[in-house]
């Protein structure tokens, strides 16, 4: 993953996730978590902007320029938005069309038909896709991981990496055991968890366990 120097303006948060959203019912918070954490960071301001523009205008297209996408998650370099868009696309969370011009030009309008939270972790299950991100291997996982999950994605300002760990140790997992899930080592699994017990305010394991299942 690119560093913050390389891919964002300063004003953005680049190595944290937040929802971007208030769902009303818990099942669509989950999913909206779910999809957070298998999103990059780009790839989560991005779709986070995409869904913002479609609501305002009450409709599930819309085309969007890559100046504009910049534009609205202060994310520096058009190559850096097309990676992201790309990572959308690969990962089922939007749809790319070409339309063409009103005048049958040469460079019709690229229109984005974006899904929501629930749509996308189907769309993934239909073609034998991961639905879920690093850390909850299965469904019956996120089902009993939600509290923790909602948590991790959101108020704590987690990492990627540092959200994985957090899930893992939810379900019980040693060190060693979250090393080999997310294929690091130990040693890094320590640092990431280091951190987490800093964000969440706790010094032992089970004090971080409890405050995410609680």
């Amino acid at each position: 993953m690119r560093s913050s120097r390389e891919s964002h303006s300063g004003a953005v948060a680049s190595a944290t996730y937040s929802f971007g959203e208030n769902p009303e019912h818990p099942e669509s918070e989950q999913a909206m978590a779910m999809v957070a954490l298998s999103h990059t960071m780009i790839e989560q301001q991005l779709y986070s902007a995409m869904l913002a523009e479609i609501a305002a205008v009450g409709t599930r297209v819309a085309s969007i320029t890559t100046r504009r996408l910049m534009r609205l998650t202060g994310i520096n370099g058009y190559s850096t938005v097309r990676r992201g868009v790309i990572g959308l696309v690969n990962k089922l969370s939007i749809e790319r069309q070409k339309v063409a011009g009103e005048n049958g030009g040469h460079a019709p309008a690229l229109v984005y038909l974006v899904f929501a939270p629930e749509e996308i972790l189907a769309r993934r299950r239909a073609v034998g896709l991961p639905a879920y991100p690093k850390g909850v291997e299965s469904e019956h996982g996120a089902l009993s991981l939600g509290p923790a999950v909602r948590r991790v994605v959101d108020g704590h300002n987690l990492s990627r990496r540092e959200a994985q760990v957090a899930l893992c140790c939810a379900q019980g997992l040693t060190n060693a055991a979250i090393g080999t899930r997310l294929q690091v080592s130990e040693q890094t699994v320590k640092f990431h968890l280091r951190h987490v017990f800093i964000k969440f305010g706790v010094r032992r394991r089970a004090e971080l366990i409890a405050r995410l299942l609680m």
